[in-house]
């Protein structure tokens, strides 16, 4: 038996096929799902962003309002502590300070110029092999705790480098830094190059994969102008490269800004500055500081250490803010020219 169908009204739109409906619901079904993700992972970014924010400006506020009894204190009250040098909080957190910046510029300074050679050698001279084991060994080195470093530098290292010491007091004695050869150069020096050799895996770790992101056709293109492979190095990778390398730099320096333990243990208290501008006593750096003094610290003189510690936080946001600045403005040469 035949079995007829009923043709669709003229001028009625075809129906469309089972597969064909399942198909585009599914479609309509997965696009929702995609805006529906991407509004969260929008919210949770936002988050993210706003809670960093969040937190800044409450660690901020932490400490204005417990420096707060320490920065309106009197010259009496502040002098009633044992250990307090000047006749207020500025006197006494100035020559801090500066120890603090003295020591990381120091460090800063011997370890920049030892990570990019080594960030080059890795990304651009050495055999794939031996740069591979040549990365993870720097990398290692980030992994080593800070008091393993205080105690390599006060035991080993501060003994080896009596020589170099000794040169410099009698070459370089007219310098303020060297005029004495035990004191200051001595303890700040060897905290320094304890700081470089823990700064260096950051910033040549950083700086080893902005040298890997130069485009290879930059590369190519010099070499086929006839450059050599550190003429090469020089034209293309190194301006490419700069403002990772300052990103990384200004990434060490926050390290050394903040370190504690290691300068503590290194800079001997025996020892005390000699110059001008700093009274005795007033050798440590702002963290390591802070270590030796709050354990016996009560009342106003933790509210002084919190000052102190205000300071650096000043500090350190305004490392990180002028190394924004200046990445940004650089990045806007380069898209002008």
């Amino acid at each position: 038996m035949a079995v007829t169908t009923t043709p669709p009204p003229r001028g009625a739109a075809p129906r469309p096929s089972s597969d064909a409906g399942d198909t585009a619901a599914a479609a309509a079904r997965a696009a929702s799902t995609g805006r529906l993700a991407g509004r969260v992972f929008g919210a949770l970014s936002t988050g993210a962003g706003l809670l960093i924010l969040v937190t800044l400006a409450a660690v901020a506020v932490f400490l204005v309002l417990r420096a707060w009894p320490a920065l309106t204190a009197s010259r009496e009250e502040l002098e009633a502590i044992s250990w307090f040098n000047g006749g207020s909080v500025a006197e006494y957190v100035g020559p801090l300070i500066f120890g603090t910046l003295l020591a990381s510029v120091l460090a800063l300074l011997l370890a920049v110029p030892v990570s990019i050679g080594i960030a080059l050698f890795i990304s651009h001279y050495a055999p794939r092999r031996l740069a591979q084991g040549l990365g993870y060994l720097i990398d290692l080195l980030a992994a080593i705790p800070s008091v393993v470093y205080g105690l390599w530098g006060a035991l080993w290292l501060i003994g080896r480098l009596d020589p170099v010491f000794a040169w410099l007091s009698s070459n370089l004695g007219f310098v303020p830094l060297f005029a004495d050869y035990q004191a200051p150069a001595k303890n700040i020096m060897s905290a320094s190059v304890v700081l470089a050799v823990m700064i260096l895996p950051i910033i040549t770790a950083v700086s080893r994969e902005v040298f890997l992101q130069t485009p290879r056709l930059h590369e190519e293109a010099s070499l086929a102008l006839g450059a050599t492979r550190w003429e090469m190095v020089r034209q293309a990778v190194l301006p490419f490269g700069r403002s990772g390398v300052i990103s990384a730099s200004m990434l060490g320096l926050g390290r050394a800004l903040g370190e504690t333990m290691a300068v503590l243990m290194v800079i001997s208290p025996g020892f005390l500055f000699s110059f001008f501008l700093l009274k005795p006593g007033q050798q440590q750096t702002i963290a390591a500081n802070i270590a030796s003094k709050f354990p016996e610290a009560s009342g106003l003189s933790v509210s002084a250490l919190i000052a102190t510690g205000l300071a650096l936080f000043v500090i350190t946001f305004v490392v990180n803010f002028a190394a924004r600045w200046v990445i940004a403005r650089r990045a806007e040469f380069s898209g002008a020219n």
